[in-house]
């Protein structure tokens, strides 16, 4: 019997099912957002701190797990709020990260990594309202349209560490849901029941892979080991946000770098936020082996036609010119914190080799069957998972120097 078919009971600690899903980037499409009738909460919100309720005609959602709402009040305040949604125990406790986030920045000093600013919430009805930025653009879309510039990585690297080096009272100090070294052994009956054919097929695949169990155990080990520092833990393109003009490969100086959803902030190894950032592009990167992005004579691409060796080079020339960008991040990261402990590099490979197996299961949990090259990103991220030494300088983390 393999181990997927035989899941835990209530006995276990019960994961949510949202750990392992992530949420779809965002687009420039506009939503259809829950009626505000329905959710007088909202407009009873936005009058306590100030701005007025929504302009009806203006509303519009932006995608994700939660109930958005965005656009401007009846004062012309430019507004997004956010309604946490789940259930109450998980609700409560993203609801107390978010606003211990808040805390942190409030009192912590300019330059750190920061999110757009918070105008008020309401914990009871699990309500947080923000600054909307309208014009920004998500880092996943500069990455889409090749311009999430180096010089956005050095920014990104710098403002992380001195989000890393700041004093917090954060109300978490174990580590997110995932990796899970229990999840590896075996679901929970709840968990089991509610996955798709194709989750089930990649749950199966990981837990009979016993290296990559062993790797994960080991950088639970070492994550456990690390010294805590005030984080992200959640550090993904989709998350940054970027205002001003980025043109000619070149931010202008007017624009500003933030990071939004920050409902899984605690006390954490560093390296997971280092891990997340490198691990999207590692993920971009084996993602374009079929495309023709970035090929200098896209005339020459035959994708499909490529012989194993085809992959194996493409997928090289993929890394090495993406890599730039993670290294300008780790070298942000590094000359603000010059004083780094000696096994962050190697941890926040694994976590970027992990990155990409949770990539992995989020596909699987929109398709009835797991693609060729979501395979060929998870075998690249279970190389960099089990073998991290070697594979920090392929990445972008090596010797910044």
């Amino acid at each position: 019997m393999t181990r997927i078919t035989a899941p835990h009971s209530a006995g276990g600690a019960p994961a949510s099912r949202q750990a392992s899903h992530r949420r779809p980037d965002r687009t420039e499409l506009r939503f259809v957002a829950v009626d505000l009738d329905t959710v007088p909460e909202v407009d009873a919100l936005l009058d306590r701190i100030g701005v007025g309720p929504f302009d009806r005609s203006d509303v519009t959602a932006l995608p994700g797990r939660n109930d958005t709402w965005a656009g401007r009040t009846a004062t012309g305040t430019e507004v997004f709020v956010k309604r946490l949604t789940g259930d109450g125990e998980d609700t409560a406790a993203r609801m107390d990260r978010a606003l211990a986030f808040e805390r942190t920045a409030a009192a912590a000093p300019p330059g750190i990594l920061r999110g757009p600013a918070l105008l008020g919430s309401d914990r009871g009805a699990r309500l947080l309202a923000f600054r909307y930025l309208r014009d920004a653009r998500s880092g996943a879309e500069l990455m889409a349209d090749q311009q999430f510039t180096p010089q956005l990585g050095y920014a990104a690297g710098t403002a992380t560490r001195l989000l890393h080096a700041c004093e917090t009272a954060a109300p978490e100090t174990g580590p997110p849901a995932l990796p899970s070294s229990v999840l590896l052994e075996a679901l929970p009956a709840a968990m089991f029941e509610e996955l798709s054919g194709a989750e089930l097929q990649t749950w199966r695949l990981l837990q009979g892979d016993d290296p990559l169990i062993a790797a994960v155990e080991q950088l639970l080990a070492a994550e456990r080991a690390a010294p805590g520092v005030p984080a992200h833990c959640d550090f993904r393109l989709d998350q940054v946000l970027v205002c001003g003009p980025v043109t000619g490969g070149e931010a202008g100086p007017d624009t500003s770098l933030y990071v939004a959803d920050w409902e899984e902030f605690r006390l954490a190894d560093p390296a997971r936020d280092i891990g997340g950032f490198a691990g999207e592009w590692l993920h971009r990167a084996v993602l374009d082996i079929v495309t023709s992005r970035g090929d200098g004579d896209t005339s020459a691409f035959a994708g499909l036609s490529m012989t194993r060796e085809d992959v194996v080079a493409r997928g090289a020339a993929k890394i090495t010119r993406l890599r730039p960008i993670v290294q300008e991040f780790w070298r942000g990261y590094r000359q603000a914190r010059p004083d780094a402990d000696p096994g962050l590099a190697e941890r926040a490979t694994a976590f970027a080799g992990w990155h990409l197996l949770d990539r992995l299961l989020a596909g699987a949990a929109r398709s009835n069957r797991l693609l060729g090259i979501e395979r060929a990103a998870a075998g690249i991220g279970r190389t960099a998972l089990l073998q991290p030494g070697r594979f920090a300088s392929v990445i972008g983390l090596g010797d910044p120097s």
